[in-house]
């Protein structure tokens, strides 16, 4: 019983100990019209690894993990400067739980990465894109879980001839 006590203290301790974000913060509204390109066929074609690498690195890849494709409205860059800041990575303990407004996600295209963390989007239309994902592990169970979320940015002219390369791994 005094071990379990010990452990709870312990995790109250850490947990006040790690920074939590609020929600992003946005003045914008989302607006579906200022969004709607990304429902658009165009010729073009993301493509992209996702990885972080760790402290003695070792690279992780985000096997699995949904990438989103998503168009860079003013909600989206306000959303995004909110959560990221001057970064491209957020780390996982500091992610906040609120969701994004509803009609947000429906206006982003998702895939999922391969197992070597690759992954692509074709028929993508001219635009600017913020293109995200998680690259998250240890246990699923475990307190404290390492990695977090890393987006880039592509922008699309509709002039390309070869596919946009992006690499998602917070730098």
């Amino acid at each position: 019983m005094k071990a379990v006590a010990c452990a709870l203290g312990l995790m109250a301790l850490l947990g006040a100990c790690v920074e939590r974000r609020s929600a992003a913060v946005t003045a914008s509204s989302f607006s579906p019209d200022e969004a709607a390109y990304i429902r658009k066929q165009g010729a073009g074609i993301v493509t992209g690894h996702a990885f972080r690498t760790r402290s003695r690195g070792q690279v992780v890849n985000a096997a699995g993990e949904v990438v989103r494709l998503v168009p860079a409205t003013a909600y989206a860059r306000e959303r995004f400067a909110s959560l990221y800041g001057r970064g491209k990575f957020i780390a996982h303990a500091n992610y906040p739980r609120e969701e994004p407004d509803p009609g947000y996600a429906e206006y982003t295209r998702t895939t999922k990465a391969q197992a070597n963390g690759r992954f692509a989007f074709d028929k993508v239309a001219p635009g600017r894109y913020f293109v995200t994902t998680q690259v998250i592990w240890g246990e699923d169970d475990a307190l404290f879980r390492e990695g977090g979320s890393v987006y880039d940015e592509v922008t699309l002219t509709g002039r390309e001839t070869e596919p946009v390369h992006v690499i998602l791994s917070g730098k």
